[in-house]
Order: structure tokens, then sequence, then C-alpha cells
């Protein structure tokens, strides 16, 4: 046996996006050869035809799985496409994780979203309210497909988990930004939208940018690279370790910085960072949405890991891919 065969076959789901493409930057500085990184664009492989996903873990054959791909957009986007929304999540994650299973993959990674949780719900947000109320209505298709996602994560485990050793395990990260991201004007989430809104404000000479709702939600936001330092974290728990932080039926683990920010702060930081110096209004006939949203992360913090870059700190990081890729 080669010394290269006893490396993991590791396989990362979705690594063009913003999540994925961090997974594989972790691995790799970690010391992960690249050769043993298993990767597909959406056009080599379409993860939502079942018999190429099956006829790819078959030839393939990975040892561990990170699953980030998924069909994402912002508030704009869950309301204009939620079919689409939930029949891609849906057959993206039941095709990998069965497929993953099939092929004898003893360790997958499922990430998930915090919009899994009740729109009217204790913040902050613990891993326990989960299916305890009802979902956001703009994000309904996205967060049901996401729940899916853990049950079947779940399921694997519960029915295969003594007999074939399967140890599917799942992470619900807050708000996410950095290289990467989807700054399209209209499908993009708030921090993207906002930095290419100020950009292109500071080279139009705009005296003011207006920013909706009264900019006192609270909101909580991770760089995407911590994000994927918590899941190769996770991930690499040894079993006994991850089964006693959580339950069989109640498995996953909410990943986020530790504390929030509101809109209005963070439309201001974001204006620092670009280097926009107009006025900063807010309208208030515009919908806030839910006056906050912060994850628990005490989960993760019993297991030893916490988020290490400022907000600041990964909004600058998040600029200066903008205007790289602009």
């Amino acid at each position: 046996m080669t010394e290269s065969s006893t490396i993991a076959r590791i396989y990362v789901a979705g690594h063009r996006g913003m999540v994925g493409s961090a997974i594989v930057r972790r691995l790799v500085d970690r010391g992960h050869p690249p050769d043993r990184i298993v990767c597909r664009t959406h056009r080599e492989l379409d993860l939502t035809l079942q018999a190429e996903v099956r006829a790819f873990f078959a030839a393939e054959r990975p040892d561990q799985v990170y699953l980030a791909a998924a069909h994402v957009g912002g508030i704009h986007a869950n309301n204009t496409y939620p079919a689409e929304f939930v029949y891609d999540n849906l057959m993206i994650e039941a095709n990998v994780i069965d497929a993953a299973f099939r092929s004898g993959v003893k360790r997958l990674l499922f990430l998930g979203s915090s919009c899994i949780y009740p729109s009217a719900v204790t913040q902050p947000m613990r891993e326990e309210a989960l299916l305890t109320g009802t979902l956001e209505p703009t994000n309904e298709p996205y967060a049901i497909a996401k729940i899916a996602g853990i049950k079947l994560c779940e399921s694997y485990n519960r029915q295969y988990g003594a007999s074939h050793g399967v140890d599917y395990r799942s992470v619900m990260p807050t708000n996410l930004y950095g290289p990467g991201d989807n700054y399209h004007p209209e499908n993009s989430h708030v921090i993207p939208a906002l930095i290419r809104r100020f950009h292109e404000a500071r080279v139009s000479g705009a005296p003011s940018v207006a920013i909706w709702g009264s900019g006192t939600p609270l909101r909580e936001f991770l760089y995407v690279d911590d994000m994927a330092a918590a899941s190769v974290h996770v991930m690499n728990l040894e079993r006994s370790v991850y089964e006693h932080h959580t339950q069989p039926m109640l498995s996953h683990i909410n990943v986020g910085y530790g504390s929030d920010v509101t809109i209005a702060d963070l439309a201001r930081t974001i204006a620092r960072v670009v280097g926009y110096s107009g006025a900063i209004t807010f309208d208030g006939t515009r919908p806030d949405g839910t006056a906050r949203k912060l994850m628990d992360s005490s989960r993760l913090l019993a297991l030893g890991w916490r988020a290490s870059v400022p907000l600041e700190d990964g909004l600058a990081r998040a600029y200066a891919d903008f205007v790289a890729r602009a």
C-alpha cells in the first residue's frame, strides 16, 4: 500500500461556492494533499440527478464528504424561485447522502443554515429550537430542505450507524460572508449587497445611500474561512466526543460568531471599509424583517472551537475580493 493511498480522499461538493472553496482552502492549509481532494463542477456532475451522483461515488469512492453544495440566494431570490429552492436542495442532499452511504462513506458533514429555526424563537437560537414553531415565510422552502438534510443524516446514523459505521454530521452556520460571495444586485445577501451598493456609490460620487428598513434589526455574521475551520474541526472530532455533545435526533451544531450587530452599524462599517463618505439614510417604510437573529454556539464552544476573524477585518477581506473580481 502506498503512502498516498492511506491519506483520506475527500469529496467537497460545491467546491466553487463561497463555503466549499473555503473548505478546500482550509484542508490544503492543514496539509491535506490537493490531489486527494475530489471536486466536480456542476457541468461535470449535476447533483440533482441521482444516476450521475451514484455513478460518481461508485467510481471515485471518497472516504469523507463535505456537502456544501446548495441552491442559495437572498430574500428576493427565495420569494421568486421557491420551487427551485426546495426541489434542487432536496435532490442534492438526498442524492449525495444516499450515494455516499451506498459507496461506503463513513464520515459526512452536511452544511445547513440558521433559517431552519422558527421565525419567532427565543434569542439566541439554540439547537433545541428546531421544529418548535413556524418558519419565516420568505425562505420556508429553503429551510424545509435544510431541515430534511439534517434528518437524512440522523436517519442514516440511526439505521446504519451500528451496522455500517455511518457517522453523518450537520453544522448550521449563521449569516456567512467573504471571498467567493455572490454580489448579484438582486439575489445576494445583505453584506455583499451593501458592499456593491457602497462601492458603486463611491465610484459614481452619489451623495447618499438609502438602506431598507430602520437599521435597528440585529444580525450575526461569520467570516467564511471561520466557517470552513469550524467544519473541518467538527468533521474530525472523535465519534464519541461528537455523540457526547449531541443526541441521535438532535445532532446538528450551530456555528456562529458569538455576537451580533445592528444593520445600521453594519452599513456604517461597510461604508468605512469601502471608503464611501456620503450620507447613509434608512427607509422606515421598508420592512425590517426579524428583529434579531443570533445563534447560540455554546455547543460548538464546548467542543473546542471559536471564531477568530473580527467583523471589520473580514469585511475588508471581502471587499478586496469584490474589487479583484469586479
